[in-house]
């Protein structure tokens, strides 16, 4: 089958480090061009995917006709607008999380992919995380009965800034770890739990130096009665479990962070017969404290996104991820500002989130 030609708008950590090697892996995709303005980037692109470099947006969809695929790695601020570009060139789109700066910016982008007939989809690649995968399958199965509490961290170490936009960003466009690991962090709980009805947040900066939130946390309360407890942190000098689920016959957790983003930036290959793979080791436990048991970790599975996109574009299944459960992401992120700001929990109006959880 003819292979779909990737336009790739972005060649920073998302472009470089995730993006670009998954595609390439890829079979049916090829990473035709790339935008940057980096020479020390452009180089790099040319030598290691013989892809084609222009330095704009509309340099790249000038050949529009000729692409497949577009995916959007900008910083995030930009994301609406650059995936808005794409859409109105007819060129179905991939959009690095956080799918916008806002629940406004995403709905406009939905509205003009409709208008226009246009796939558009959004790289929400934590759901395809090992321990993740793990966490679903024993929710779904039922080994844990009823949940009740569901304790999810992206935690790490970084007393020093390192001062990117990131962290001395305008939190309004998108900088911090709330619409950062935040996104990931609360699209997870939605696809386990479901829709949302209450939010409250700590969103704080610890940090000297950063303009940007590098602590926070959200509580939420699912419509179904589960209540998610989610932490992204810059400061922890001491790490809590990636996961702890609390059911009503035993509890799961697990210790560190799926391995598949640490292999990306060492140069591992997502097609190799062992990507994802967890070492027994680092498997997380499930049971009592009378009685636990080791629980194979799932492999990590972030090639199946494109390999789906692929499919999707086929005609062959729907896109990855519903732009739509993005949005909801969204919704609860502006809740958790405003939560944080008014030191209130925020009771949304109608539940928001994952309907088919």
């Amino acid at each position: 089958m003819a292979e779909f030609a990737v336009g790739l708008i972005g060649y920073g950590l998302a472009g470089s480090v995730f993006h670009a090697p998954l595609i390439a892996a890829t079979p049916g995709l090829r990473l035709a061009a790339v935008v940057t303005r980096d020479p020390v980037r452009a180089d790099e692109v040319r030598a290691t995917y013989d892809a084609r470099v222009v330095s704009s947006v509309s340099e790249l969809l000038e050949g529009a006709a000729e692409l497949g695929v577009v995916v959007v790695a900008s910083p995030n601020r930009f994301h609406a607008e650059h995936a808005r570009a794409a859409v109105h060139a007819g060129v179905p789109v991939v959009v690095d999380k956080p799918f916008a700066v806002s629940v406004e910016e995403g709905e406009a982008v939905i509205a003009a992919a409709e208008q226009e007939g246009v796939p558009v989809t959004v790289f929400h690649n934590r759901r395809w995380d090992g321990d993740f995968r793990t966490v679903r399958m024993l929710v779904e199965s039922g080994r844990l009965g009823t949940v009740t509490r569901f304790e999810s961290r992206f935690e790490r170490w970084r007393p020093h800034p390192k001062g990117g936009w990131r962290e001395i960003g305008d939190i309004a466009e998108g900088a911090g770890l709330l619409y950062d690991l935040g996104s990931h962090l609360v699209d997870q709980a939605l696809q386990l739990f479901g829709p949302v009805t209450e939010v409250y947040a700590q969103v704080d900066r610890r940090r000297d130096g950063v303009t940007a939130d590098d602590d926070v946390f959200l509580a939420l309360t699912h419509a179904n009665g589960v209540r998610s407890h989610l932490w992204a942190s810059a400061v922890a000098s001491d790490l809590g479990p990636r996961f702890r689920v609390l059911g009503s016959t035993g509890a799961y957790v697990k210790y560190g962070l799926d391995g598949q983003e640490e292999a990306l930036r060492s140069g591992g290959n997502p097609a190799a017969p062992d990507w994802g793979v967890e070492p027994e080791q680092t498997w997380g436990r499930i049971g009592t404290p009378s009685a636990a048991e080791s629980v194979p970790t799932l492999p990590g599975a972030y090639p199946a996104f494109y390999a789906q996109l692929v499919d999707a574009l086929r005609g062959q299944g729907a896109m990855p991820v519903d732009p739509w459960d993005a949005v909801a992401g969204l919704r609860i992120l502006e809740a958790a500002r405003r939560s944080h700001a008014e030191r209130t929990v925020v009771s949304l109006p109608a539940p928001v989130g994952h309907s088919g959880a």
